[in-house]
């Protein structure tokens, strides 16, 4: 890679930082209509989801300990040996499938668990032992120590599945699994936000397309005997995003269970133009450490002080920024008791807004950033009386039976009462300031 090159991945990794932790982290709704789990856009349809998990598996695929598989993992399974084009391309397709089907159930298991870890992550415990896991994770990528399978192991697992289709398919299997600590970083965190999405369908096609990413390189090798780019220092910066990634979901982990972290008012511009310069800085850096890694660099003394002053640069800058955007501008004034809520709207003769949210649901709070602190909206809900109800517990009978009340089944879910107390709408995904507030405008 080139000097000119080297900046420009680690820039475009870094960006691929910020959406795959910025705020919109929605899910699908029961429809199968689904907000992507990673970045803004997610809020607004599932393709930029199944797209950045494909990046993430893409990348995952250059690290140290999968990269140099690719090419004698193909020779295992014959595709080089092929007698045809068409053969080496279905040869490295299985092989691909394979992979695809071992994280695709990961994935499938990890959504049917999403009950579970809807509890477990309001618990503060959990979520510091989850803050350790990711930190633990990205010091790894930063070089504190390699996380790998014991070699004699990895020796003994390549030889499993052997020439053809039904071996390919089989080492596709191993090879998964071989990959996994390699891919635990990125993988563990996606897997953390599938469970937390309770979806399988969204669980399902988010891991094929992760495992579809990774497998790009063996199916390219196999089918057209690429030759790949020689491994070097340009795989570090591949593990610098990876880390400041990682180091970033474990202090967002922490974040959501300090409640008053979870309430401060938005920091103006300034702020976020600070945050911006210091992650711009830390990439600057993280490419003067890569470029000193280069065989026959000048100074390849500087680059563990490069390094050393990119990491807590990039983290900070990366973390303060999406922290930012997530912080909303303003707040309705929410009642906390749904008792006391009907009853002034009975009253009253007002509409009523019952909104339905969680800690560990991203959904809700992209619906507290961005549609309830919409000026329009807020303006317009001003006539209404609005009740939040805290579900974070799910074996809270209080809370259980406010949710059978109004015939929950997921979250995020608002539901909208006219004056008379009739349901008028209900939303059980994120949906944008425009469609809320035309929705309520209607109510009366």
């Amino acid at each position: 890679m080139t000097r000119r090159r080297l900046p420009l991945a680690l820039g475009t990794g870094s960006l691929l930082v910020l959406s795959l932790l910025a705020p919109a982290t929605a899910f699908a709704d029961d429809g199968g209509s689904a907000s992507n789990a990673f970045t803004d856009a997610l809020a607004r349809g599932p393709v930029f989801a199944l797209a950045a998990a494909f990046v993430g598996g893409l990348l995952v695929s250059l690290t140290p300990c999968v990269y140099p598989m690719i090419a004698i993992t193909v020779s295992v399974f014959g595709a080089n040996q092929a007698k045809s084009r068409l053969q080496a391309a279905g040869l490295s397709s299985v092989f691909v499938l394979g992979i695809a089907v071992m994280f695709t159930a990961l994935g499938v298991g990890a959504a049917l668990s999403g009950a579970i870890f809807g509890k477990f992550l309001s618990n503060p415990y959990v979520v510091g032992g989850l803050a350790i896991l990711f930190l633990a994770m990205a010091a790894s990528m930063f070089g504190a120590f390699e996380m790998a399978l014991p070699s004699s192991l990895n020796n003994r697992l390549a030889t499993v599945g052997g020439i053809g289709f039904g071996g390919a398919f089989v080492l596709g299997l191993v090879s998964a699994l071989v990959a996994a600590p390699c891919t635990g970083p990125v993988l563990t965190g996606i897997l953390v936000w599938i469970a937390a999405s309770h979806r399988v369908v969204l669980g399902t096609g988010v891991m094929f397309t992760f495992a579809c990413g990774l497998g790009v390189p063996f199916f390219l090798v196999g089918t057209f005997a690429v030759s790949l780019p020689k491994g070097g220092s340009w795989m570090l910066g591949v593990k610098w995003i990876f880390g400041v990634v990682l180091a970033v979901v474990a202090l967002y982990f922490l974040r959501n269970v300090i409640g008053p972290l979870q309430h401060l008012a938005r920091p103006g511009n300034a702020f976020a133009i600070v945050c911006a310069g210091l992650l711009a800085v830390s990439i600057v850096l993280a490419s003067r450490h890569v470029a000193s890694e280069k065989r026959g660099a000048k100074h390849p003394e500087r680059s563990k002080p490069y390094k050393l002053a990119s990491i807590p640069l990039g983290i900070t800058g990366a973390f303060l920024l999406v922290s930012w955007v997530q912080l909303p501008k303003a707040q309705l004034e929410w009642l906390t008791s749904e008792a006391e809520g009907t009853k002034i709207a009975s009253n009253e003769h007002r509409p009523l807004i019952v909104d339905f949210g969680a800690e560990w649901c991203a959904a809700c709070k992209e619906l507290t950033t961005h549609t309830f602190a919409d000026d329009g909206v807020r303006s317009e809900a001003g006539r209404f009386v609005a009740v939040r109800v805290d579900a974070t517990d799910d074996d809270d009978p209080q809370v259980n039976s406010i949710k059978d009340k109004y015939k929950v089944v997921g979250l995020p879910t608002v539901v909208v009462m006219d004056s008379g107390g009739q349901e008028r709408v209900r939303f059980n995904e994120f949906v944008p300031p425009e469609r809320f507030l035309s929705a309520i405008r209607a109510v009366n």
